[in-house]
């Protein structure tokens, strides 16, 4: 800049009279110009991507963002994924508990994003924009119509994958009202007070019901309705079906928005049926506990109960899968492949009791993990039998 202006000085004493405004002004164009070209040289060395600044998913807390707070930005889902570590769930959500033995309702799952419960203010939620719910998540595909359950298969060339572990023996269970089978096993372990015991349950999600779109609840008590993953129904066949809290406890919808705690398990056996078959109930955390510190099973525990494709070595034979979770109120659908959800039969007090205790593992989580997620939340279900 100063050369140009020099280089002006300089022009000016070598012309005068009528040609020299012509000349400087000129001359200082040029001095001008040079200016631009040297801010604009260096305008993208503060520049930052969009994608250096992306927050890892590493847990799901709140549901209605790993579940979408009903119509909030809370999504308080707890994944025990550890951003990358863990799954793709809502954005920094780990507050629910992550000790192997211990259940925290500290923290709900809201559908896509996260929050713990000691920060319940929408501030406090962190939004998991690395939840990927694009539009294709939503989109209903020909298959999504309502459908009856008994339909078992859309596409002649599906063919389900087979999780189980090939060394265990596993029985097999017709549900009578579909007709649908489903293998189970018994699993002898460790229970949570350190004594022995033993579990028969299903070694598959429950796939029960008729599908209704995600956008909607799950509002019809004559008849059992399920969520498929991405409005696919060949989603449920591989992956079972999703259920809110109210359709898996087989209570009214409006047991979703406030307590029913008097209607579960109301003979006090510790059971309850459920959406489960007649004979079955749902599995409670005491029995997955078992599962969990299996005979068979060997460090990591976790990967014990996870399906090989899960990222686990199955030992335990349970063959957990990753079903995803369908979102409120979105009716979006996340998760699917990288984290497993499921109601366990107990609500939480967390907004007028607009949560359930659930469940959730990723695909590389480190321990046993308890969480609460929104009722109207769409989560897998698994069932023991009665003994």
């Amino acid at each position: 800049m100063k050369k140009s202006f020099q280089r002006v000085i300089a022009t000016l004493n070598l012309f005068q009279g009528k040609q020299s405004l012509t000349i400087f002004l000129l001359a200082a164009f040029f001095a001008l110009s040079a200016c631009d070209d040297s801010s604009s040289a260096s305008s993208d060395e503060t520049g930052v991507s969009s994608s250096s600044v992306e927050s890892p998913d590493s847990s799901v807390t709140l549901s209605g963002a790993s579940a979408e707070s009903n119509g909030s930005s809370n999504e308080n889902m707890e994944k025990d994924k550890s951003s990358s570590s863990e799954n793709k769930s809502s954005s920094s959500a780990k507050e629910t508990k992550n000790s192997s033995d211990s259940k925290s309702s500290s923290s709900v799952k809201s559908g896509e994003s996260s929050s713990s419960r000691k920060d319940v203010s929408s501030s406090s939620v962190s939004s998991s924009s690395s939840v990927k719910s694009s539009s294709s998540s939503v989109g209903s595909s020909s298959s999504s119509v309502k459908q009856s359950s008994s339909s078992v298969v859309s596409s002649s060339s599906f063919v389900k994958i087979d999780y189980t572990n090939p060394s265990h023996t596993y029985g097999e269970l017709e549900d009578p009202r579909d007709h649908r089978k489903y293998k189970y096993l018994t699993v002898k372990g460790t229970n949570k007070d350190g004594e022995r015991g033993s579990v028969t349950v299903m070694a598959e999600n429950l796939n029960v019901g008729i599908m209704v779109q995600g956008a909607e609840d799950q509002t019809d008590f004559s008849k059992i309705e399920k969520y498929c993953y991405n409005n696919d129904s060949l989603n449920c066949i591989q992956y079972g079906g999703l259920y809110q809290w109210a359709e898996a406890m087989q209570l009214p919808s409006e047991c979703n928005t406030k307590s029913c705690a008097a209607q579960i398990d109301p003979d006090g056996d510790g059971f309850h049926q459920g959406i489960c078959p007649k004979g079955w109930h749902l599995l409670t955390y005491d029995e997955f506990y078992i599962v969990v510190h299996a005979d068979e099973n060997v460090n990591p525990l976790v990967e014990g109960v996870r399906a090989i494709a899960f990222g686990g070595h199955n030992y335990s034979g349970y063959s957990l899968i990753g079903g995803g979770m369908r979102i409120t109120p979105s009716g979006n659908f996340k998760e699917k492949n990288e984290v497993a959800y499921w109601f366990y039969p107990g609500e939480n007090e967390y907004e007028n009791y607009s949560c359930g205790d659930d469940g959730y593992m990723g695909n590389t989580s480190k321990s046993l993990n308890t969480n609460v997620s929104y009722k109207q939340n769409g989560l897998s279900i698994r069932c023991v039998k009665d003994e």
